[in-house]
């Protein structure tokens, strides 16, 4: 199958790396504003294909069997626009895929959907941490034991590092948010994904209700917004998001009726030895758990040795640190589930189907990103079985969002 990528930022990146471990499948296009070259340099140096560079989203359509949208959020719809364009006029395209989050409101990601579904094309929701292997089996050798004991009843999930690569992560208005938009994805999926009961559609239980918190604790102290300002040319005392959400969301299960717990954590503050995945679930007479900084492999550098690394995230994404022990993942791609979930995609798409999440599906964690932050700007629980508060929620743009956020963040 070839896979054409649109965007060619670190994402793209860490895709292509993981293209590497994907059979029937190769990367033989790209269009980005910056970076197509080196991506497709790279994806000729590794052996996945004769990778050219189109100089429109249309040509990139109408030479690929699959596209993948791995440009920054508020560029989606205009993609998406752009890619149903190309099918209406002969692309013949098996599948979309797109990153994570499929949208920056609810109205945003419902238009994506509409789209897809007026082309009639088959769709894959990239959302990694629900395929990484540690996850997977995990549930799988718990799932006698969980059938006999009861379900996974509590959840909890955190994600963090020291902050973004690139300043439209950080500016929420171009983002969609903060933290909660960025991260709070993955961990909401990843722990409704473990609590619902082994073989069970991805969105088998249903979402009751959220109550969450959000914060600006590191880079709203004067120092560090200075520091910001400088490095990413984003201003938090103008338009701040949070860099730290944390949450509650209630799940139903619809033929036991039993109540089981999802716990999200995520924050732009974690200055240890970088991006770090936590994870647990926890059932009656039983848990996993999984710390993605827990490796095989240590390395250590001391101070004399330091000036010879060039580069920290050799080791690990998101790293700060050059020297002293550093934990060092040898397949970082296939730990985070990015291999497994571009396989997932592949043989869906050669099949006629949609992957094991599609977009439908994230639309339903855009929902739950979004009802967090209603939940943290009104200071309330959310219930989401209220018809009304699903209406709210197709008009709902955060405060956050839309850069109005300095009295609710508390911006000194």
């Amino acid at each position: 199958m070839r896979i054409g990528f649109i965007g060619a930022g670190f994402i793209a990146k860490f895709q292509a790396s993981a293209m590497r471990f994907v059979r029937g499948a190769d990367l033989t296009g790209v269009y980005a504003l910056k970076g197509a070259d080196e991506l497709a340099a790279y994806a000729k140096s590794n052996g996945l294909g004769d990778c050219k560079v189109y100089s429109s989203i249309a040509e990139l359509c109408k030479n690929s069997d699959a596209v993948a949208v791995l440009a920054p959020n508020f560029a989606r719809l205009d993609i998406v626009g752009q890619i149903a364009d190309a099918v209406k006029a002969g692309a013949a395209l098996k599948g979309v895929m797109c990153e994570k989050p499929l949208g920056r409101t609810v109205a945003e990601a419902k238009e994506l959907v509409r789209l897809m579904k007026e082309a009639k094309l088959p769709t894959a929701y990239f959302e990694n941490q629900i395929h990484m292997k540690a996850v997977k089996n995990a549930l799988a050798q718990l799932a006698p034991v969980a059938k006999e004991m009861g379900p996974v009843a509590l959840a909890r999930s955190a994600e963090e590092h020291a902050g973004p690569h690139e300043g439209w992560f950080w500016d929420p208005t171009r983002q969609g948010g903060g933290v909660l938009s960025d991260m709070g994805c993955h961990s909401i999926a990843v722990s409704w994904f473990a609590l619902n009961p082994h073989g069970k559609a991805p969105d088998f239980l249903k979402p009751v209700s959220v109550n969450a918190e959000v914060a600006l604790l590191k880079w709203g102290v004067p120092k560090y917004r200075k520091e910001l300002l400088a490095r990413m040319g984003v201003d938090y005392t103008k338009t701040p998001a949070e860099d730290f959400a944390t949450g509650m969301v209630t799940f139903q299960n619809p033929e036991t009726k039993q109540k089981v717990k999802a716990q999200f954590t995520n924050s732009w503050m974690y200055d240890k030895q970088g991006l770090r995945l936590l994870m647990d679930g926890l059932g009656p007479g039983y848990a996993f758990e999984v710390n993605s900084l827990k490796s095989p492999l240590e390395i250590f550098i001391g101070d004399a040795a330091a000036e010879a690394v060039a580069n920290a995230e050799l080791a690990l994404e998101k790293a700060t640190a050059t020297r002293g022990l550093l934990t060092v993942q040898p397949n970082e791609a296939d730990l985070y589930g990015y291999v497994d979930e571009i396989d997932d995609a592949v043989h869906a798409f050669a099949q006629g189907k949609d992957a094991l999440l599609n977009w439908e599906y994230g639309l339903e964690i855009t929902k739950l990103c979004q009802a967090s932050y209603m939940s943290a700007e009104y200071g309330k629980t959310i219930d989401l079985t209220d018809a009304a508060v699903q209406k709210s929620l197709d008009t709902y743009t955060s405060l956050i969002a839309q850069g109005k956020a300095a009295d609710q963040l508390g911006v000194m």
